[in-house]
């Protein structure tokens, strides 16, 4: 794969010392009714988090908390020492929905020029570097070619690498993402994995909701979540059988002898089963 290489300087992380996000005593949920309690977490620059569970584990729920789109039930919740939602500059944020793009009648460019609008606004005309940055976006997640295509026609996939390219062309501080590789093929799972590493490199601070283990035992850290919290430390350190079955619900041994520390995890990822490793004292 080429690499895609950003003009020099453009959009790099200011040295801050606010902090992305921190939470205590944390309550999430919805009409005051708690999904998942007792969070606790801080998430630094040039860090990684990532939220694993399974569906209505509460990972969504708390990835629209630290975004401002839902009041925490309870406790203390800050992204960049403020309120959630009043950093939204910085920010940027991909869900699981993106309705919007469908009912108007929107090219792949225009989604990504999205991005720019916070920082310059409807009105303002785009710079030279708004332009690098879009094209940045969608050359790194390999959407350039699909520029004008109207975003309707495209497949799941590369609409979601569409949505990928526009969060990179924001180019923020705190990354905010919701199953971002859902409906990704291998090609665009690893354009994403070395996009986002790119930009933890840059300086800013990632957080995730995902199904895959494997990827997220690379996180600095990890949070189980099963309508509560299960377990928060490095991945490695944190997914262990013990904690994956609290999670899951349900692991499944492999019954060959040279195999007796493989479990199957009843969760699926990319389609697939997932298979992890777990000797006598190591974790995945």
């Amino acid at each position: 794969m080429s690499a895609s290489v950003l003009p020099a300087g453009a959009g790099t992380v200011s040295p801050s010392t606010d902090l992305p996000i921190r939470a205590e005593g944390l309550a999430v949920g919805y009409s005051s009714r708690p999904v998942v309690a007792g969070i606790d977490l801080v998430v630094r620059g040039q860090t990684s988090l990532a939220l694993v569970g399974t569906n209505g584990s509460g990972k969504s729920t708390l990835l629209k908390s630290i975004m401002g789109l839902i009041p925490p039930v309870a406790g203390r919740l800050e992204v960049f020492n403020r309120a959630p939602g009043s950093s939204a500059v910085r920010v940027a944020y991909l869900s699981q929905a993106h309705t919007a793009s469908f009912v108007l009648p929107l090219r792949a460019i225009d989604v990504v020029r999205m991005a720019r609008f916070s920082a310059r606004g409807l009105a303002r005309p785009f710079t030279s570097e708004d332009h690098d940055l879009v094209a940045w976006g969608m050359r790194t997640m390999g959407v350039e070619g699909l520029a004008g295509h109207p975003l309707r026609s495209l497949s799941g996939g590369q609409q979601q690498r569409v949505f990928l390219a526009q969060v990179l062309a924001r180019r923020a501080d705190l990354i905010v993402l919701d199953e971002p590789t859902a409906g990704l093929d291998a090609g665009g799972r690893e354009r994403y994995l070395q996009a986002f590493a790119g930009e933890l490199e840059r300086g800013a601070a990632l957080v995730t909701s995902t199904h895959d283990i494997g990827e997220a035992v690379e996180y600095d850290q990890v949070l189980l979540l099963a309508r509560r919290v299960v377990a928060l430390g490095p991945g490695r350190e944190v997914l262990t059988a013990d904690r994956l079955l609290e999670t899951f619900g349900i692991l499944l041994r492999d019954p060959h002898k040279e195999h007796a520390q493989r479990f199957v995890v009843a969760e699926v990822a990319h389609g697939q089963p997932q298979v992890i490793d777990v000797g006598p004292e190591q974790t995945p």
